[in-house]
């Protein structure tokens, strides 16, 4: 089947850089100002791809299951770095957006590992794994950005129900309930439309790879099914370890930089 697939050689992929330059052209002439950081962000793009595909090439030919946990270790602790500077101004925010990653990616990804899902080949858990903290960070994200504003702009509703005799918890429950709806509607809504409005990356890279569509419709279940429970439980864990660091020992909540 793959023989009947046409895969770009390094030739194509120079040619692609014909349609940056096209873009970057009209940026130019649109006068955006953006120019320059379109083309840099291409050269990133293409040196980030060609290291990653470098590593990968040695860490699936030599180190199997362990080395390929250890990458997504490392893609979690970049993940909880980003996901950490949305939450700009909670105390230890990346902290919290660490440990919820960590914890959506451990649970969601052990457990395709443990009920054999997927197999423990590095160059199938690598991607999935990629996948599900991806999905993570971006849900630990948003979830923290929210908890931040809604700390900011609605101490005084927070510290009157402190003032009513409800605990911290109690008192600050709608709000991170608020944060964590936030965080789910994007993966909850692209569940909705998946396969309507656009077919989703693993379903059209096994389809491009020569797989049969039922056999990637399947697999592309198995994903969204995941990556539902990852952005559900890396939210869920980053709002409640980021809530317990809103109040100091005695229930008070503290100040939110801006």
């Amino acid at each position: 089947m793959t023989n009947e697939l046409s895969v770009p050689d390094w030739t194509g992929v120079t040619a692609s850089l014909l349609l940056v330059g096209l873009a970057a052209l009209i940026a130019y002439r649109q006068r955006l100002n953006l120019t320059r950081e379109l083309l840099i962000a291409a050269a990133r793009a293409g040196v980030q791809l060609i290291a990653v595909g470098a590593v990968l090439l040695i860490l699936f030919r030599h180190t199997g299951l362990p080395g390929a946990l250890g990458w997504v270790v490392l893609m979690v602790v970049i993940a909880g770095f980003v996901a950490g500077r949305r939450g700009a101004g909670l105390p230890h925010a990346r902290r919290s957006a660490t440990l919820g990653v960590a914890f959506g990616s451990a649970v969601t990804l052990g457990a395709l590992i443990l009920l054999g899902v997927i197999s423990t080949h590095a160059r199938v858990v690598v991607p999935v794994g990629g996948m599900i903290v991806s999905s993570a960070m971006q849900a630990t994200g948003i979830a923290l950005r929210r908890l931040a504003e809604d700390a900011r702009h609605n101490r005084d509703a927070v510290e009157a129900r402190l003032a009513l005799g409800l605990s911290a918890h109690d008192a600050f429950l709608p709000y991170r309930r608020s944060a964590l709806r936030t965080a789910l509607i994007p993966a909850i809504d692209s569940t909705k439309v998946v396969g309507l409005i656009s077919l989703p990356g693993a379903m059209t890279g096994l389809i491009l790879a020569g797989v049969d569509p039922l056999t990637a419709i399947r697999y592309q279940i198995v994903v969204m099914y995941m990556l539902l429970a990852a952005t559900t439980l890396a939210a869920l864990a980053a709002t409640r370890v980021a809530e317990q660091t809103l109040f100091d020992p005695v229930q008070r909540l503290v100040s939110v930089a801006e």
